[in-house]
């Protein structure tokens, strides 16, 4: 049988890599001593570097950025769907009555 993937919370991601980052451990030093591959913790560097406070959000958890286009989108759809009823109503009133 395979081996189960195994879970870092976020807060062991951020030590891992400020144990590199700030106290200047080799990566290969704090993985081996943490139990983990090195090119995970890397890894884990480049999303904090890239990402900064957002970095390790969790599945399913959007960025700020990310949860401001999926609101503004359904305001989009909001708004495209009341304007095709107006449309609508504008036709229906706009015919003259016999």
């Amino acid at each position: 049988m395979g081996t189960s993937r195994r879970k870092h919370t976020r807060e062991f991601k951020l030590e891992a890599v400020r144990q590199v980052v700030e106290q200047g451990k080799p990566v290969g030093d704090v993985a081996d001593a943490l139990g983990i591959n090195r090119n995970m913790l890397t890894r884990w560097k480049s999303e904090i570097e890239g990402d900064g406070a957002e970095a390790f959000r969790g599945n399913g958890k959007l960025t700020a950025v990310d949860e401001e286009l999926r609101d503004l989108r359904r305001r989009l759809a909001n708004a495209e769907e009341e304007c095709s009823v107006l449309k609508k109503a504008l036709g229906y009133f706009a015919k003259p009555k016999k």
